[in-house]
């Protein structure tokens, strides 16, 4: 325990000496945490619609009305012809055109149906997909309106009806930032935690401190311990700095207790530090070890979750965010903050983190020799 005092010691000295490392831990997690879940929005608004009308009657103008009121939709240009439409999406000046034959109103009432043409740009699939999705359910909404007028229900036997009431639990205000502001802290908590420590032991290489450090009688377990504890700390300090964000700039509070997140959290770490460690052994410079924890940061961002449905993934995928840290994490976050779970609830999510930390931490251990 004495030796292991003195490696604090040192670690904590060579972290706070150098301020930029400082402004790395602290200041840059809370500027991103307030400004990213500002930018992460699942809903998309201000859809370029570019309407080419063909029939200029009332039932075409409501619609149009409609549409443009909902406030997902901007119109752009009213066309004339849908030539000139198209145009306006070859020079990304339109993401949707809608264009409205000219027997619109005439068709719709004696007919009692009618069609309408919509041309995406599926440039941006995402865009694309919501926006035709968004325009498809106004027109479908707009044609109940219609036809609520036309029905003449008999006097006896009226036609049936389902009245549907729902609520969203968990998330009764459909705030996006409830859902992403969790997952993005996880991510900032993993970048710093991980990157230090891979950096950490690869600086001393390039220093050549772990000369000096080969040659004394400190133990592998003591070494790489030093190495973690004070990441381990700050990455917790991290998570508090960041729950208390979310509480003052969101509005967030967990409906779980706040030891639950902390406990899962000290296990998380204990996991994502050991990888780091066992990049940083196998690692000559920092710049070998930067590229790897890029890389395996890109893999742990966009499989865990946060951006996209798990769900909704290929089968190959959802056997890699099995092996992602990351997804856990997020999962867990989500779960305590949003839905009150406990430590009962988590305890899967738990044991694989933990299996996860001893099995890095001890490759960690077993890989790091002494030796030059």
């Amino acid at each position: 325990m004495r030796t292991l005092k003195f490696l604090l010691q040192k670690e904590f000295r060579q972290i706070f000496r150098d301020p930029s490392i400082l402004r790395i831990i602290f200041i840059m997690p809370m500027m991103q945490l307030i400004l990213l879940p500002q930018a992460a929005d699942y809903e998309m608004k201000n859809i370029k619609l570019t309407v080419v009308d063909h029939d200029h009657s009332s039932y075409s103008q409501q619609l149009i009305s409609k549409i443009t009121a909902s406030g997902y939709f901007r119109l752009t240009n009213y066309s004339a012809s849908y030539k000139s439409a198209i145009e306006d999406i070859e020079r990304e000046k339109s993401d949707l055109i809608l264009t409205i034959p000219a027997r619109f109103e005439k068709d719709l009432v004696k007919e009692n149906e009618s069609k309408i043409f919509m041309a995406v740009n599926a440039i941006n699939g995402v865009k694309a997909n919501l926006g035709g999705a968004y325009l498809g359910m106004i027109i479908q909404d707009y044609n109940r309106e219609v036809r609520l007028k036309w029905i003449q229900f008999p006097r006896l036997n009226p036609e049936p009806t389902i009245d549907i009431t729902y609520s969203n639990w968990f998330n009764p205000l459909m705030n996006y930032k409830f859902f992403m502001v969790p997952g993005i802290l996880v991510v900032l908590i993993t970048m710093v935690g991980s990157f230090l420590a891979t950096l950490n032991i690869v600086k001393e290489k390039e220093m050549g401190t772990i000369e000096q450090i080969n040659v004394t009688p400190i133990k592998r377990h003591h070494f790489i311990l030093g190495k973690l504890i004070p990441f381990w700390i700050l990455g917790m300090a991290i998570l508090t700095i960041g729950l208390t964000i979310a509480r003052l700039f969101y509005g967030i509070f967990p409906l779980g207790h706040f030891y639950t997140i902390y406990a899962f959290a000290a296990i998380y770490l204990f996991s994502i530090l050991g990888l780091g460690l066992l990049i940083s052994n196998y690692t000559s410079n920092q710049q070998q070890a930067m590229l790897i924890s890029f890389f395996l940061m890109m893999i742990f961002i966009l499989l865990s979750g946060l951006y996209t449905s798990i769900d909704s993934m290929p089968e190959w995928a959802k056997m890699i965010t099995r092996l992602n840290p990351v997804t856990y994490f997020v999962e867990v976050m989500r779960m305590v903050i949003l839905k009150g779970s406990s430590l009962a609830d988590i305890l899967p999510q738990t044991l694989t983190v933990l299996g996860f930390g001893i099995i890095l931490n001890s490759w960690a251990i077993l890989s790091y020799h002494k030796r030059s």
